[in-house]
């Protein structure tokens, strides 16, 4: 039985930085199986969690110091919370690991600790119909193991309490960033060309930094400000961050010698892309549901693609009518 370390190495820490930075992200997973983490028995408990390794290197940590299995799902090194809404981190899954490691001859008990955000994927039932194991859901956080087993295994509120910290928020940024590069790149290109031939260099500076500062916007301080910005929607989020960006480049460019067109312009492209790229984040926070984020995406892009339109008419409007 593979014996594993609870403390992390530099190459550990290094892996976190660089995935959260996108860099060999979808690489970023161990082998799945059964792990010993300590010395543990027969009658020790059987904790569960998913192959993406910045998972695994979190429960492991969390549960230095004792005596624990720890059942690693296949999940293509994806998290519990999204594998659960793919079905990777799942009912068959489950089934099929706990088979495949013999668990029922490891352990004395017929007990499963999994995540609470595992749930959505797991049919507790059928585990229990088809293994013989109980599910039990656990917490929330890793960091919360070590008081839950001290706690008799009985989970708290603040255990199930779902946060989105400022924190939680700010290390989301830096893969969001690195994803969107490219097309950040290339549209930054179109843009400030076709700037540059309508209105000239300075013309074509000026788009170039909106675009920057709308996006910057959108990925950046929309998320950052999250709970502050009113409505329930991340493109209505993520628009008002815009709007903001869009007066404050209003009156750094000069926009009070603008055409009433152009002036419209600006203002519902810089507020349409502020807004696209803090939808971005709907599916990655404590906010919202999988079917909200469905129904926002729904009607957030098309009302996108429409202001965009207006904006690019208005635009060749004011130029040439």
């Amino acid at each position: 039985m593979p014996r594993i370390a609870t403390e992390l190495r530099f190459a550990d820490r290094l892996g976190t930085c660089k995935t959260r930075w996108g860099i060999g992200r979808m690489e970023y997973m161990v082998p799945p199986g059964l792990y010993a983490v300590g010395t543990p028995t027969p009658d020790d408990p059987v904790v569960v969690t998913a192959n993406y390794k910045m998972s695994y290197d979190m429960v492991r940590r969390a549960l230095a110091g004792r005596n624990v299995w720890l059942m690693v799902l296949e999940t293509f090194g994806i998290n519990v919370w999204c594998a659960a809404g793919k079905g990777t981190f799942g009912t068959d899954e489950l089934v099929k690991r706990v088979a495949a490691t013999g668990l029922a001859t490891v352990v004395n008990h017929r007990h499963l600790l999994l995540p609470i955000l595992g749930a959505p994927g797991v049919a507790a039932h059928e585990v229990q119909k088809q293994t013989g194991f109980t599910v039990r859901y656990a917490t929330i956080r890793a960091a919360d193991l070590p008081a839950y087993l001290d706690n008799g295994m009985v989970t708290t509120p603040a255990m199930r309490e779902l946060t989105f910290s400022l924190r939680e928020r700010l290390v989301l940024i830096p893969v969001e960033l690195v994803l969107a590069l490219k097309s950040i790149t290339l549209i930054g290109g179109l843009i400030f060309l076709a700037a540059l031939i309508l209105g000239g260099d300075a013309a074509g500076i000026k788009a170039l930094i909106a675009w920057i500062g709308s996006v910057l916007t959108g990925i950046v301080a929309g998320p950052l400000l999250l709970p502050w910005l009113p409505g329930r929607s991340f493109a209505v989020k993520g628009g008002i961050a815009g709007l903001g960006w869009s007066f404050v480049w209003f009156q750094l460019a000069g926009g009070a010698a603008w055409g009433v067109p152009v002036s419209l312009a600006a203002f519902l492209a810089l507020t349409a892309v502020s807004a696209f790229y803090t939808l971005n984040f709907t599916g990655c926070s404590t906010y919202t549901s999988r079917s909200g984020v469905k129904k926002e995406i729904r009607l957030a892009l098309p009302a996108m693609g429409v202001a965009l339109a207006v904006s690019l008419a208005l635009v060749l409007a004011g130029r040439f009518l």
